[in-house]
């Protein structure tokens, strides 16, 4: 067990530096000189020495290799670096709006799996065909709708037509509902596609007619045998879909115009602020490890087999 969890935690490692690597390879690729542009603007009155001094202070007349050291050094330690819009600490910005994101992304999971698991169960409990086949039909509904798209729709339906929610500065928690929503509709839809499949496999085992016969109604066999081993598959994308919450909220709160991650995001990528947009991607590939890190160590206490399998190896 403990090299399950050792090889668990050293391809997490792997996933983390390779992430910010390619990160950093990437932003020192663009085009231009954020730096250049911002202090070379002839209103600022700066000379040429005044910039030098400002680039030496950012560490950009030094080589690539040295910024690189420089930089997984100070991630290292805690130190992300200066936002160069802002002028203030990366981590003062991330501070000031991870919480919103996190809330945002947590609270339509939650949506999600909420949906996804209504989905999944009434589809089964239902006697009409054409209501099952109708209920199995939404994720793929769900999952090709644009998030931005369903934002904007979500808008005019409950702001402007029903006139139920503020467009500009509504109260908490209120201001969470659309942008809840526009979250969880595509993220249930993989997850619920997967229940669908791993409940219609489960339903065909033999322990699922043993607890049939001995008179459990159809709801109780679905949900005390059945949902519990059709969860399994489930976990695994519950943990990716979770990771890829954190692109989802960029384009949300866009959309909707809250403060988080994502307006964060929007506003380095317009100023080319490479120091923001590296701690982003970092904090992006971070929640993606450790959610599926937790996941993986999940398994083997969730399944018995896992647990045995692992134990063997050790």
């Amino acid at each position: 067990m403990s090299r399950y969890i050792l090889g668990r935690l050293g391809q997490a490692i792997l996933v983390l530096w390779a992430a910010f690597t390619v990160a950093f390879v990437l932003l020192q690729a663009l085009p231009g000189d954020a730096l250049m542009i911002k202090y070379q603007n002839p209103d600022m009155g700066l000379s040429p020495a005044e910039i030098a001094e400002i680039r030496a202070s950012y560490g950009a007349d030094t080589p690539l290799f040295l910024q690189y050291l420089h930089s997984i050094g100070g991630f290292l330690s805690g130190d992300l670096g200066y936002s160069l819009a802002a002028g203030v600490p990366v981590t003062e910005q991330l501070a000031a709006n991870v919480p919103a994101t996190l809330a945002l992304a947590s609270l339509g999971f939650l949506s999600a799996v909420v949906l996804a698991v209504a989905i999944a169960f009434l589809s089964n409990l239902t006697r009409f065909a054409w209501l099952r086949h109708g209920i199995q039909a939404l994720p793929s509904l769900f999952i090709s709708v644009p998030v931005f798209w369903l934002g904007i729709i979500l808008i005019q339906v409950f702001s402007f037509q029903l006139k139920l929610i503020p467009v500009i500065n509504p109260p908490e928690p209120l201001g969470l509902v659309l942008p809840v929503l526009t979250l969880a509709v595509p993220i249930s839809a993989p997850l619920a596609q997967v229940l669908l499949r791993s409940i219609d496999d489960v339903s065909t085992q033999p322990f699922v007619t043993v607890a049939r016969s001995k008179g459990g109604s159809t709801a109780w066999v679905l949900w005390r045998h059945v949902g519990r081993n059709a969860a399994l598959p489930a976990l695994t994308i519950a943990g990716i879909l979770f990771g890829e919450l954190i692109g989802g909220a960029v384009v949300t709160e866009t959309v909707f115009g809250r403060n988080g991650i994502g307006q964060l995001t929007h506003q380095a990528v317009n100023n080319q602020d490479a120091a923001v947009l590296q701690a982003v991607v970092v904090l992006a590939a971070g929640v993606f490890v450790v959610v599926n890190l937790a996941v993986d160590l999940l398994y083997p206490v969730l399944d018995r087999r896992l647990k045995r399998r692992a134990g063997a190896t050790a």
